[in-house]
């Protein structure tokens, strides 16, 4: 059994938003209970509403990313963190002009089906 796995080769999810997933661990790679993935996300991009089925956390690297939960934005910008609970209506966000390099780890991993996100 081995007692390390090394994670040189990271699933890169395919977007259409133009935002880079590179899941390192989870349920597209190499499986885990959680998932952890660098994100790198293009000025200006945002994704819909969602009410994920678990929770995730978030901290930023480098530029700013906006998330609203109840009506209140909160940015998040390098050196920061966040966790946002399962069951939270969240939206996520990069309304600036610059792109924002994050990584995500979500507890249980990241299911599409599991994020809900509105249309």
């Amino acid at each position: 059994m081995e007692k390390y796995i090394k994670q040189d080769k990271p699933f890169v999810v395919p977007t259409t938003d133009g935002k880079l997933i590179e899941e390192h661990f989870g349920n597209g790679t190499v499986k885990s209970p959680i998932s952890i993935a660098r994100m790198v996300a293009p000025p200006h991009w945002e994704e819909p509403f969602q009410t994920p089925e678990f929770d995730e956390y978030t901290l930023i690297f480098r530029g700013k990313k906006q998330v609203i939960i109840d009506g209140k934005k909160i940015i998040l910008e390098a050196g920061e963190s966040l966790l946002v609970k399962a069951g939270t209506r969240v939206k996520y966000a990069n309304p600036f002009d610059e792109e924002v390099e994050y990584v995500a780890i979500c507890n249980p991993a990241f299911d599409f089906n599991k994020v809900n996100r509105e249309e």
